[in-house]
């Protein structure tokens, strides 16, 4: 079975767009949630390749759209709604997440006789990696963490910092996507956002407080987050384990779009080291 994207509607809030790729044998299997990254969505590069491959290892593999991602419902593949984009931030992806958790073990969920509700993985990738480390040691649900090339500091990236006061007094700012080569913005909220939300944001704090297991996967020439921000989330975890990747890049070898019918071996990797860690 492969649900395209399923739209969950929420009362006052953006509806979130998700997948689900599993065998529909009335099997209760292990839930495992995938986030996308910045400037990412759930259609991205491989990512159904990925998801086929949880699948066939009898697995039930959700991803979704974060709400403001800049996809709509219509076109969930994407910046068509670069209004929404502009009024994201990390609290609002946590909200999304907690939404789809709260969706997928309901009585809502038509699927729901298809999940273990105590075998639940959260997968993170890049910034959507600090959303499911914060999330897991928010959420007793949760009972396994993986995270894909993550960042350690919600502070020190880029969407975050820069000029305050010119991005204060334009009330926004501007990064180019250099794949769709659009302006992508960042309304000033972002940052009051954070602000006000500095001490729930905070990576290493939620690193310290998980007690489940922790995978981490980072390549070790990402150029993109470097890898050491894995050794330090690491650190700051003695039952985490760290996998590095050789030869590798931020997306292990993926690229939007992806034609082929197979993985990129970097990325074949990162999956089946993740089922086993699942398993």
């Amino acid at each position: 079975m492969e649900t395209k994207n399923r739209v969950l509607n929420r009362n006052e809030q953006k509806p979130i767009v998700w997948d689900a790729f599993f065998n529909e044998n009335s099997k209760q299997k292990p839930l495992v949630i995938f986030c996308h990254g910045y400037k990412g969505f759930k259609d991205w590069g491989a990512w159904d390749l990925v998801s086929k491959a949880f699948k066939n290892a009898d697995l039930f593999f959700v991803k979704f759209n974060f709400s403001h991602n800049g996809g709509t419902i219509e076109n969930p593949m994407d910046f068509p709604d670069l209004e929404a984009f502009a009024e994201n931030n990390y609290t609002k992806e946590l909200d999304d997440l907690e939404s789809l958790l709260n969706h997928l073990t309901s009585d809502e969920n038509k699927y729901k006789n298809e999940i273990d509700l105590t075998n639940i993985t959260v997968i993170g990738h890049s910034r959507g990696g600090g959303i499911a480390l914060i999330k897991t040691a928010e959420d007793k649900r949760i009972t396994k963490l993986i995270t894909w090339a993550s960042v350690s500091d919600f502070g020190k990236r880029t969407s975050t910092t820069g000029d305050i006061e010119q991005w204060k007094k334009d009330g926004v700012k501007y990064v180019l996507n250099g794949r769709t080569k659009q302006q992508m913005p960042h309304n000033y909220q972002f940052y009051l956002d954070f602000k006000d939300n500095e001490s729930r944001l905070n990576i290493e704090a939620s690193e310290k407080k998980i007690k489940i297991p922790h995978l981490i996967i980072h390549a070790i020439d990402d150029p993109s987050v470097n890898y050491s921000e894995a050794e330090v989330l690491h650190s700051w975890n003695s039952k985490s384990e760290l996998f590095p990747i050789e030869n590798s890049d931020h997306v292990f070898g993926a690229k939007h779009p992806w034609v082929l019918q197979t993985l990129p071996k970097p990325l074949e990797i990162v999956a089946n080291k993740s089922i086993g860690f699942i398993a």
